[in-house]
């Protein structure tokens, strides 16, 4: 289980462009929660996964993991047993390197480092199956630079490395939003095959809210920093599209009858 208390993050504290980005949330994910999170431009979503992810310290608050305060642990320890897809499909990949070379890199995440031949015969037939399942061709491409790839290919390879070793926790940043709807179709699916083949415990923000409602086990809406509604099991599957309109437009003190606002 992993858990934020009180978590309150300002950025440019004490300036004119104080924000409060995180207000003093409190949330519990438990193992094994698949949990969307939906909110406006600007409400804290991508701030959160973050906070999770050891990108910045709070200004007041805490994070556990498994009972163990983790709160000052720098991103880079983190990385150890946080795995994450962001947005841009350049930014989880090397391109100088070859296919093999990035996922000998993502096997490797938190063992012992030594000299040592990289690329294993072993690790290679390991590699050729894993990206069979995916269904791009790519094990056949090992030895080709990801430079040379398309950002659906490069997407479909952040997704197999940052579960290579299976990660305590996944954070998917809008993974789909910079694909086109075919390729971000099979980056769903392929999200949906590994998340339930290893049963990861994932947040994936989203501003797709017919996404978000199909995906995972639960959903989070935030706005201005905060956990406006936290739905899960039955109550997440009697949600509809209105419904998350509705509440959201609740807290803004507006109506309207579409959601094109709440998604630009």
């Amino acid at each position: 289980m992993i858990a934020l208390e009180e978590f309150t993050k300002f950025f440019n504290p004490g300036s004119i462009n104080q924000v409060l980005a995180l207000d003093h949330i409190d949330l519990e994910i438990q193992q094994g929660d698949f949990t969307t999170v939906i909110g406006s431009n600007g409400a804290g979503k991508s701030t959160l996964l973050n906070a999770l992810a050891g990108s910045f310290f709070p200004d007041s608050g805490q994070i556990r993991l498994d009972g163990r305060i983790i709160t000052m642990v720098p991103e880079h320890r983190r990385a150890e047993y946080i795995g994450r897809v962001f947005q841009d499909p350049l930014l989880g990949t090397c391109a100088a390197l070859s296919i093999e070379q990035n996922l000998a890199l993502a096997a490797a995440r938190g063992s012992r480092r030594g000299l040592r031949k990289g690329v294993t015969r072993r690790l290679r037939a390991r590699f050729r199956d894993e990206l069979q399942k995916i269904g791009l061709g790519l094990e056949d491409r090992l030895a080709d630079r990801v430079g040379l790839l398309s950002g659906g290919q490069r997407q479909a390879l952040t997704m197999l490395m940052a579960t290579m070793v299976r990660p305590r926790l996944l954070l998917l940043d809008e993974h789909t939003a910079a694909l086109d709807p075919k390729t971000a179709h099979q980056i769903i699916d392929l999200t949906r095959h590994l998340v339930d083949e290893k049963q990861l415990t994932t947040l994936m923000v989203t501003h797709n809210m017919n996404q978000a409602l199909a995906l995972g086990n639960r959903l989070l809406m935030i706005h201005r920093g905060r956990i406006i509604l936290d739905a899960g099991g039955p109550e997440k599957s009697a949600l509809s599209v209105q419904d998350l309109l509705a509440r959201f437009y609740e807290v803004q003190g507006e109506e309207f009858s579409s959601d094109r606002m709440l998604l630009a």
